[in-house]
This record gives C-alpha cells, structure tokens and sequence, in this order.
C-alpha cells in the first residue's frame, strides 16, 4: 500500500528544465558546454597556483623563521668580537710578564675568556684559529700583508693578527693572517 502512494506521488511532480522522464536532456549547445568546460578549467588553474603560492608562503616563513633564530643575533655576535680581542690582548700580555701580574686578575681574566667562548658556543659562534704553516683560505681568512718567509711556500699563513668566527654556516669575520709570497 505504502508503494502505491509512493508512485502517486511521483506521477504528481514534474520534471524540472533540463530533466526528461529519464533523467538529463542532454539537449546543451556545443558552445555551452565549451565555455563551461574552459570555465572550470580556468578556475582549477587558479585554485591549484593558490595551493601552491599558500605552500610556498609557508615554506617562505619557516626558512625565515629558521633564519631569524640562527642569525638574528649576527649584530650583537659582532659586537661582541672586540671583547674577545681585548680579552687575548690581556692574556698575551700577561703570558709576557707573568711576574709583573696578580694571580687572581690572570685567574678572573682566563675566567671570563671561558664564559665568553661558552656563551659563543652556545650560540653557534664558532672561533676561526688558523696556525702558522696552515694554507690561506680566502672563504674564512683576511690577508693583511705578504711577505717572502724563508723555509715557506707562497700561500702559508706565517702570521695571525685576529682569530676569526662563524656564526653557524655563515662567516662573522675572518681570520686576519700574514701570507708567505715565497715563489716556492
């Protein structure tokens, strides 16, 4: 009984425009169809640049945030370079004349060279110390002079004026060295 009333009720409505007893009327012009189909098409494009411009925007802010908190504090690391030159300064100059210096200023002196280089450390500076006899390498040392050393080859650092520091994968200041320019 129930079926019955069921297929009343369908007898009842009416298709609406564009539906024939058997479903769709396929009856669209070409044109239409076409213009939908470029329609689509130009709106899938445009949602897939958005996708890929909103994925790009977050690769963007990660790397810069990774940035910022590798290298944000370049300026204040540079800063700080003087102090650890004042610092060898005084601990080479005390290495000169133990005798005319207090045990506990060279003790507070080697103290606080400690705690500064930790505190590089910790940041991710890292001291750039070439030795005598090391080749010069212009991608972390600075040549201040050229001289011919006897008993050395062109391109030895035969002299450290500065030590240098990167700051992670990025140089903060070179290593300042004399290079031998013996001919060989």
């Amino acid at each position: 009984m129930a079926d019955a009333k069921k297929d009343d009720f369908l007898d009842d409505i009416e298709a609406p425009e564009g539906f024939d007893e058997e479903g769709l009327d396929f009856d669209v012009e070409p044109d239409e169809i076409d213009r939908l189909t470029r329609e689509r098409d130009e709106f899938r494009d445009r949602f897939m640049r958005a996708l890929a411009e909103a994925e790009n925007s977050r690769k963007r802010s990660e790397r810069d945030r990774r940035e910022a908190e590798n290298y944000g504090g370049s300026k204040l690391a540079r800063d700080m370079l003087p102090v650890y030159d004042n610092l060898a300064r005084a601990l080479d100059a005390i290495a000169e004349d133990p005798a005319g210096s207090s045990t506990a200023i060279i003790e507070g002196i080697e103290l606080t060279m400690k705690e500064l280089l930790n505190v590089f450390g910790k940041h991710g500076i890292d001291p750039i110390a070439p030795q005598v006899g090391d080749r010069f390498d212009p991608q972390v040392h600075e040549a201040m002079f050229e001289a011919p050393l006897p008993e050395t080859k062109a391109g030895d650092i035969i002299q450290v004026s500065a030590v240098g520091f990167m700051l992670h994968d990025r140089l903060l200041r070179p290593a300042k060295v004399g290079v031998s320019s013996n001919p060989g």
